[in-house]
């Protein structure tokens, strides 16, 4: 069976034309350019005049909450927003309950996505301060990349012992991605905060407890680890101006990735938004979000994802200290971020390259993230429309999104995984299953 997608205008490596996809099966058969000298015969046409065609997305940075969490979001309640907004294939960090910790535990998850998940799917092998025996063990074919958590965290991911830390950079064969927040300034902070605003205070707070010095601190020491022992170093959710020069200085082994919360919003959206977009590491300042933006452009960011975290509504309530971290936004991350491209922000070109071939090309994703004959058929058709978000439009299991009443430009109109049109127009195939991502590592 062929089907051909055609007339769409495909922003694909650097470069944007009208042409059309032939699929067969699960792939990309041929890229044909301009509207003329297409096939003679396909098994089924789809006119995609005026639309949009991207590679899908993908989100090398999400929380699905399973197991241990499945009240506010699970493999296939996400996974249904994931295809909803253009996200083929994702990559799931090992904070749930138990932690992705072992290799019995990964392959738990991974039996779970087969059975559940209708996007393509990897998971990350946390670290601890007493596994990196582990770490050579890892199927560096099948697993995305070391999860360290430098800075607080819950259960007993938190690495904070220098042995373990230097043993982890040395002993893993994968790329380490880690959470950099200092604990020690953190809770200086927090001490600070409770004695002069009292033990709950205003959510703004939270910019103030989990400052900027703590992520440059742990940012600092990371890179510093990084270099000494030749580890592969991708620091995940930037939030300041000044991690992005000491990662820009830091040479090609080490990398920066952008999240949508840090892009989208600063400390001064807490009057409108408040504990909505209360996430760890907290927003920061108007300038620190100008200078990410404008990072985006000059190969200071190497990907952006969206640390996409459900949590319940009644968990988001109260302050600083007792609302919940985090933020659903794997169903709205491609309309926001070609939103932004409206205001000139970026380019769309960039948007792909950040989104799509940068994750492809920093995890040696397997013939995705790009669109290339012989490459699996992975891609989303958008068209380039107003759409006002409302609490109707969302997938996830929490049912509420931070851009519940803004203004995106752009909409989701098909995403294709596999070659199989997984969500259309509103419809999810909730029968699809995605695959198993497999990364090309020597």
């Amino acid at each position: 069976m062929t089907t051909l997608v055609k007339n769409a205008t495909i922003i694909n490596e650097g470069q944007s034309f009208i042409g059309s996809l032939l699929l067969g099966g699960d792939s990309i058969l041929q890229i044909f350019r301009g509207i003329d000298d297409l096939p003679p015969h396909s098994d089924s046409v789809i006119d995609a005049t005026g639309c949009f065609l991207l590679p899908g997305v993908i989100d090398e940075h999400v929380h699905f909450r399973e197991p241990g969490m499945t009240l506010k979001g699970d493999i296939f309640s996400e996974s249904q927003a994931a295809a909803a907004g253009g996200v083929t294939s994702v990559f799931e960090m090992p904070n749930t309950n138990p932690p992705t910790t072992t290799l019995e535990c990964w392959q738990q998850k991974m039996d779970l996505a087969k059975n559940h998940c209708l996007v393509n799917y990897a998971f990350y092998f946390g670290a601890t301060n007493n596994n990196a025996i582990l770490l050579p063990q890892l199927d560096i074919h099948h697993i995305c990349g070391v999860k360290l958590f430098m800075g607080s965290s819950t259960g007993n991911m938190l690495v904070d012992q220098a042995q373990a830390l230097n043993d982890i950079f040395k002993l893993s064969p994968l790329p380490i991605i880690t959470h950099c927040e200092d604990t020690s300034i953190i809770n200086r902070n927090a001490t600070r905060v409770k004695q002069i605003y009292g033990p709950d205070a205003d959510v703004k707070y939270h910019s103030v407890i989990r400052s900027s010095e703590a992520c440059i601190s742990s940012t600092q020491k990371a890179i510093h680890i990084a270099l000494q022992t030749g580890a592969r170093l991708h620091i995940a959710h930037v939030s300041t101006a000044a991690e992005l020069q000491l990662i820009h200085s830091a040479g090609a082994s080490v990398s920066a990735e952008a999240c949508l919360s840090h892009i989208l919003f600063c400390d001064e959206d807490y009057a409108h938004f408040g504990t909505r977009i209360k996430c760890n590491p907290s927003i920061k300042t108007t300038h620190d979000r100008d200078e990410l933006r404008r990072a985006l452009s000059d190969n200071r960011i190497l990907t952006v994802a969206t640390d996409h975290a459900p949590h319940l509504l009644a968990e988001k309530q109260g302050g600083a200290f007792s609302a919940a971290s985090g933020m659903p936004m794997v169903q709205f991350s491609l309309p926001a971020m070609l939103s932004l491209t409206d205001e000139g922000v970026l380019s769309r070109e960039r948007v792909v390259e950040l989104m799509c071939h940068g994750p492809a090309k920093l995890f040696h994703v397997d013939k995705r993230g790009f669109i290339r004959t012989g490459f699996k058929a992975d891609f989303v058709l958008l068209r380039h429309v107003n759409h006002v978000v409302s609490s109707a439009d969302v997938l996830s299991k929490c049912n509420w999104s931070p851009l519940e009443g803004c203004t995106l430009q752009w909409v989701v109109d098909k995403t294709f995984c596999n070659g199989h049109l997984v969500y259309d127009n509103g419809h999810l195939d909730t029968n699809s299953r995605g695959e198993a991502i497999l990364f090309n590592r020597p």
